[in-house]
């Protein structure tokens, strides 16, 4: 049986230890008056009547019990002889409920896990192979799956270098981002300004993203700078030495 579902009658309560500790975590029942001894004696009172040990739940019987003695000697001593304590009354509960959420969840895991073992009880895998007598098929009943022209040449090109590929579909990279910075260079020291639709026009589109590369690594270096009024208008590209000297 589950510790929470033990039965007590004491004299302050009356019903299962579950709702005790509940009472007890909620300050609705003063733990300075439960007496903890008549717990321990109902619980070795189920025990002897069951004449069964679960050492899972006697586990958890004393965590708890263990527990509720430690918040219930901290509730006793004076306030002023406390030294030594590292927790004040409240912690010690939420302590006590934390470890009561833990074992929860230990004891949910622990049923999941039950519950597949007891389901694939049933289940046998064989780990040798089918006897010979099985294997056994006889040409009559046997059916043509598949075409043997076919299968060889499955094989055959499967044995058969495959020719290179040809990359010629892919674009190729006619200029480099060194390239680029150096044309763009040379445009923000003869003009100091100039529409970025002028740097790339006749180009490429790859010629066009390695020029925005470049632009942002001047950008990046602190030698240009650009603007744009609006979305899809034209962008402008400054020397941004020209704008300190200006």
């Amino acid at each position: 049986m589950p510790v929470a579902s033990l039965d007590l009658d004491l004299e302050v309560f009356q019903g299962p230890f579950d709702l005790l500790l509940t009472l007890v975590l909620r300050e609705e029942v003063d733990l300075l008056e439960v007496d903890l001894a008549e717990v321990v004696l109902a619980y070795v009172a189920h025990l002897e009547q069951t004449g069964e040990l679960d050492l899972e739940a006697a586990t958890e019987f004393l965590v708890l019990i263990a527990a509720l003695l430690e918040l219930k000697s901290r509730l006793m001593l004076p306030g002023g002889e406390g030294e030594g304590l590292e927790w004040e009354p409240q912690e010690a509960a939420e302590e006590l409920l934390a470890r009561m959420l833990e074992y929860s969840r230990y004891r949910r895991a622990a049923e999941f896990l039950h519950a597949r073992l007891a389901t694939e009880t049933g289940f046998r895998y064989r780990s040798a192979p089918i006897p010979r007598a099985l294997r056994r098929v006889s040409l009559e009943v046997a059916e043509q799956a598949y075409e043997p022209e076919q299968l060889g040449r499955a094989v055959g090109d499967l044995l058969r270098t495959p020719p290179p590929l040809d990359l010629r579909h892919m674009a190729r990279p006619r200029v480099t981002v060194e390239q680029r910075l150096r044309y763009l260079r040379e445009l923000l020291r003869s003009r100091g300004r100039f529409a970025f639709d002028e740097a790339v026009e006749g180009s490429d589109r790859l010629t066009q993203a390695i020029t925005l590369f470049a632009l942002l690594e001047l950008y990046k270096a602190g030698e240009a700078d650009w603007e744009q009024r609006a979305p899809f208008e034209p962008i402008t590209v400054t020397a941004r030495s020209s704008e300190g000297t200006a």
